[in-house]
């Protein structure tokens, strides 16, 4: 190991399962780690949003947290890929053209085949009515935008432990 504070560099990298300094391992398991990411591999989430930046944003997020992630830009392509794909989260944008959010996500949740299928609502309205709105057509969960990778992720975690938020528990950036 080289001398640190004279010009040396150190990287140190930590997980939740691992903390390694330069690939070594300091502490947990390797093996916990692999197991841990491959669990998550295994989740597919399916975010839908017509900006690129959102999309972007929440892909790189949750592809660097071990998520399977895929994308679509409206309500139409997000049903094709739901039926064909089989996500395991959906995050929703409420204001695109052509099939709003609202509506994607009442016929997701119409589906006697998707319905078990968490969504959770993304939009930079944070007031009451939209969150009650999502509600009403079976969204689980409602995340403001802009949108932090730990408000991201933990909508996702809430989701995997079974996706049942208290009332007025709505995740917020």
């Amino acid at each position: 190991m080289q001398d640190v504070g004279r010009g040396n560099t150190m990287r140190v990298t930590q997980t939740e399962q691992d903390t390694s300094v330069d690939g070594v391992n300091a502490g947990g398991t390797a093996g916990a780690s692999e197991a841990s990411t491959a669990r998550k591999a295994a989740v597919k989430v399916l975010v839908i949003d017509d900006s690129s930046t959102i999309r972007r944003t929440a892909e790189i997020f949750l592809t660097q947290a071990g998520f399977q992630v895929m994308l679509a830009e409206d309500g139409f392509e997000a049903l094709a890929k739901v039926g064909d794909l089989h996500p395991d989260v959906i995050f929703c944008d409420i204001l695109m053209p052509r099939l709003d959010g609202y509506q994607t996500c009442s016929l997701i949740k119409k589906s006697p085949r998707f319905h078990a299928i968490p969504v959770i609502m993304l939009s930079s309205r944070d007031g009451v009515f939209d969150r009650s709105r999502g509600k009403l057509v079976g969204a689980h969960n409602h995340l403001a935008k802009p949108f932090s990778r730990e408000a991201l992720l933990q909508a996702v975690q809430a989701c995997l432990a079974g996706c049942v938020p208290e009332e007025g528990a709505a995740v917020a950036a």
